[in-house]
């Protein structure tokens, strides 16, 4: 298993040298700045090479990017509107131009208008320790009374429409406006950002969009792209939804196991993967993460490992991020399933046996608090992930 570490570039709070002490081997970055659907230039990629080429003193970082997190997909494609062949050709382009620079991962997602969703990005645990959470009747009170969209009552069961009324009844105008912010927070260091009426644009049309709609499309956008990555040699794997369950009466097609069967098996080719996150995936508790890594192993290109703790039983509850072997998914078994994947493609002799993986998220904790870091992507934090992680892969291949 290949450690690997997200950066956001040169205005992140966490440094190249930080992830040098961390013992990292690879880095896992984007071109955030370039607007969704524009190309990927040679230019551009070869520049965010330099960036994380060397540390803070100018002396060689030996660090390369290995994975891309994220080349995103477009509104416009998702929606088969406006632009969306001329995004579909640009994306061909940067798949050309990435593989040129000779990276050959690349994460994505097929999120309808948020690419995650939550109602607190410090939420304090009894620890004194922060982390990111959804609750669902905060998501409620945000839907049902502050976006106002249009039968969103109808979307969430009677105790939780009327915890829903109550809490919002309680909260003054700063602390509205600080909720919808953390939901409509998005990707951290997108070029783009959401204003409520932006949201409120994307839900209309998205509003006669079934699953299977959204699906469809996704199917004719990998028709085009999947062998194109394939020709050159590269492995797209898609991330599930965050969290895995509808939200906002939108779409969502990759929030279970059988939502990633049909994605490989609708475009049937190696290129076609998976990023298989334990804690998007571990939030709702019909997935069992184990049991995916062994059955979907052959084409999970990369891996996001973190962890939640639901606070229910339910398909949609409220959950938070927990530490990395504190949560509800069984992390030993996981890394388990990853190491005995790995173990059959050396054995088959597959050159990509080596899985990428990252410590995801990660508690706030110590000068983590101070630094104010992307939510989510701590030093301190997501280095006691990846030690841990570390440690089991390490005990695991004895």
């Amino acid at each position: 298993m290949r450690q690997t570490w997200r950066w956001f570039g040169p205005l992140d709070r966490v440094s190249i040298d930080d992830m040098l002490q961390a013992g990292v081997e690879g880095v896992v970055t984007a071109l955030h700045h370039v607007a969704t659907g524009a190309v990927w230039t040679p230019e551009e990629i070869a520049g965010r090479q330099r960036e994380l080429s060397v540390m803070a003193d100018g002396s060689p970082s030996g660090l390369k990017w290995e994975v891309v997190e994220s080349l995103p997909v477009s509104e416009e494609i998702k929606k088969q509107k406006g632009e969306w062949r001329a995004h579909i050709d640009n994306y061909k382009v940067s798949l050309r131009n990435l593989a040129a620079a000779g990276i050959e991962t690349i994460c994505y997602n097929f999120m309808p208008v948020l690419d995650w969703t939550r109602t607190d990005l410090a939420f304090r645990l009894p620890t004194g320790a922060t982390c990111m959470r959804f609750d669902y009747a905060d998501f409620a009170a945000f839907d049902i009374h502050i976006l106002k969209r249009e039968g969103a009552a109808e979307d969430f069961p009677e105790d939780i429409r009327e915890e829903a009324a109550r809490r919002f009844a309680s909260m003054d105008e700063e602390r509205r406006q600080a909720l919808a912010k953390n939901i409509v927070f998005g990707l951290p260091g997108a070029a783009e950002s959401f204003t409520l009426e932006d949201v409120r644009h994307h839900l209309a049309e998205y509003a006669a969009m079934s699953p299977d709609g959204l699906r469809s499309n996704f199917i004719a956008f990998l028709e085009e792209v999947a062998p194109v990555a394939e020709k050159l040699g590269l492995r797209l794997c898609c991330h599930p939804d965050d969290p895995p369950f509808g939200l906002l009466g939108l779409p969502r097609v990759m929030s279970t196991e059988a939502d990633y069967k049909a994605m490989m098996e609708a475009v049937d080719i190696p290129a076609n993967g998976i990023t298989l996150c334990s804690g998007s995936l571990g939030a709702r508790p019909d997935n069992d993460l184990p049991g995916m890594m062994e059955r979907l192993g052959d084409r999970v290109h990369f891996l996001h490992l973190r962890n939640v703790h639901r606070e229910t039983g339910d398909i949609k509850g409220s959950f938070y991020e927990s530490e990395h072997l504190g949560g509800d998914t069984d992390m030993v078994a996981l890394v388990a399933a990853a190491l005995a994947e790995e173990k059959r493609r050396r054995e088959a002799g597959r050159t990509d046996w080596n899985i990428p993986f990252r410590p995801d998220h990660g508690l706030d904790i110590l000068d983590d608090l101070n630094r104010k870091a992307q939510p989510g992507y701590p030093a301190i934090g997501r280095l006691k992930g990846l030690a841990e992680l570390r440690g089991i892969a390490a005990a695991l291949s004895r």
